[in-house]
């Protein structure tokens, strides 16, 4: 790994490899325990691949998240034979939902459908990016006082920082893949209006990982042991995941299962919210008001990711790594608008 040493050019031309390999491989063989072996390298290349970034938290985070986790999930789907990847893929649609958070278009109907809604909401999502840019950029702005901020008011900036920036990156990804009709899997949609917890972590927050997990984790439990495992087990893997996540970021491996704790306790209350949402409807009691459940829901989210989700990120100066890095990008970017002003000053 040491030729591949922060070189994001370099990882991602051998991951491209890696991926070609698993496409050729896998038309060979047929779904189960031979295709399965013959990607084992694959498997353990996108393991560590993120960890060749020693010079940026940051990007081995996001390394990690697309790499080591999507990545390696999808080639294990495709070990199956399920899953975004197919052998029979052309070669750049294979790369692209191999090594990106995107996936194909369906019917041509429905990428006509999808053009249509995007071309009528376009100003409200350049609308929707200005302001990211703009929360991004007075986030990157309070970071140069880290020192003088409430420890919890960091985290909660960092978590606007992280949710904008997604949201921002996911959308560029999308305007590449989209010449070669590909739609990339939409990260959020709005998880500040979710009205219940089932429709935060379904249709709001970090979908990508939700289609992931859906045949990855929960379609077999379901099929073994029911519905409410399925959702525990899907729950239980993502929490794993984030442990995991926590190491690529701090490269400590100390995990004390707070992750866990969090993303299981969220599962159970999924399951507890589904039984007295049917019991409700049964009885025929009218709805909560959206704007309430709304609020509860993001009051329970807060306080369950302060109590539990936070902390493994404090730990290892994690926080203080990814804070200096992000405070360097503004002083960066500050920098150069200031050459480029005083360039344009000389010229004129």
């Amino acid at each position: 790994m040491e030729f591949l040493q922060d070189s994001i050019p370099k990882v991602y031309v051998v991951a491209a490899a890696a991926a070609l390999y698993a496409r050729a491989s896998s038309s060979l063989l047929r779904p189960g325990l031979a295709r399965l072996v013959a990607l084992l390298p694959v498997l353990a290349f996108l393991a560590a691949a993120p960890l060749a970034f020693a010079f940026s938290a940051s990007v081995r985070g996001i390394a990690a998240f697309f790499l080591a986790w999507l990545g390696a999930f999808k080639v294990g789907l495709l070990a199956a034979g399920r899953g975004p990847l197919d052998p029979s893929l052309p070669v750049l649609p294979f790369l692209f939902t191999a090594l990106l958070p995107v996936k194909l278009f369906g019917a041509a109907g429905a990428a006509a459908s999808t053009n249509k809604a995007s071309s009528s909401s376009k100003p409200l999502f350049l609308v929707s990016c200005a302001i990211k840019v703009a929360a991004i950029a007075a986030v990157l702005r309070l970071y140069q006082f880290n020192d003088r901020l409430d420890l919890y008011v960091r985290l909660a900036l960092y978590g606007v920082h992280m949710y904008c920036f997604l949201d921002l990156l996911l959308p560029c990804i999308a305007a590449g893949s989209r010449a070669l009709h590909m739609e990339i899997e939409p990260q959020f949609d709005r998880p500040y209006l979710a009205s219940s917890l089932r429709d935060f972590w379904g249709r709001r927050w970090n979908l990508m990982i939700s289609a992931i997990l859906r045949p990855s984790v929960y379609d077999p439990v379901r099929a073994a042991a029911g519905s409410i495992a399925g959702v525990l087990a899907s729950f239980l893997v993502s929490g794993l995941m984030h442990e995991a996540m926590v190491f690529y970021i701090s490269l400590c491996w100390t995990p004390t299962g707070e992750m866990t704790a969090f993303f299981v306790l969220h599962g159970i209350c999924c399951v507890a919210e589904g039984w007295c949402a049917r019991r409700w409807k049964a009885n025929g009691w009218p709805s909560p008001p959206r704007a309430v459940a709304t609020v509860l829901v993001c009051i329970f989210v807060l306080t369950t990711s302060f109590w539990l989700f936070f902390p493994p990120l404090l730990r290892n100066g994690a926080e203080e790594k990814l804070m200096e890095e992000w405070a360097a990008v503004w002083v960066f970017f500050m920098d150069a608008g200031g050459k480029i002003t005083s360039y344009g000053q000389r010229s004129n």
